[in-house]
């Protein structure tokens, strides 16, 4: 079976930033995923669940209310491992692009008194929320989005090295 192209970006090696995960076409859009990476990934602690629940929440709303996004929005969600988050947007813009429009829905989540949706009736897990880990973790990324900028590691995937036999192994380089 081949690997999905998310299990060939080297986690060893990568830093928090924004890649572009894969580029796609559903029906006649061309769309783009994005990896948000907060974390190092089994490197240093993951995202607390409660807050990583509370910036899906927060940010989610943020991107589909923004008036320059929301039309271009289509997920904003977290990963399973808890490093991170994935974006889809239509287009296929490099992961530059979208650099201000993520570090200002990090930003807004200062801003935020309440977590939007976080009522029986509106989610799933109602209860498991800390809006204010939320905050310290999107100070965090924010503060290391802008200490970083220039830095070209936080938009390009670091790629392993695979071997592939003749019969399709696929075998890390050591």
């Amino acid at each position: 079976m081949e690997l999905i192209q998310s299990f060939t970006v080297d986690h060893t090696r990568i830093v928090p930033g924004i890649f572009t995960s894969r580029v796609d076409y559903l029906g006649e859009y061309l769309v783009t995923t994005y990896d948000v990476r907060l974390k190092k990934p089994n490197r240093e602690p993951v995202v607390d669940v409660a807050a990583m629940h509370s910036l899906e929440h927060i940010i989610a709303t943020y991107l589909r209310n923004d008036p320059d996004w929301k039309d271009e929005v289509i997920y904003w969600g977290p990963m399973g491992c808890l490093t991170g988050f994935y974006i889809i947007l239509k287009g296929g813009r490099p992961s530059k692009d979208i650099y201000e429009l993520i570090l200002k829905a990090f930003k807004s989540v200062d801003d935020v008194q309440e977590v939007p949706g976080t009522t029986p009736e509106n989610c799933g897990n109602y209860l498991m929320h800390n809006l204010g880990m939320a905050k310290w973790y999107a100070n965090e990324f924010a503060a290391y989005l802008e200490a970083n900028a220039g830095n070209s590691a936080i938009f390009e995937y670091p790629k392993t090295e695979r071997l592939v036999t003749d019969d399709g192994q696929h075998f890390f380089d050591s």
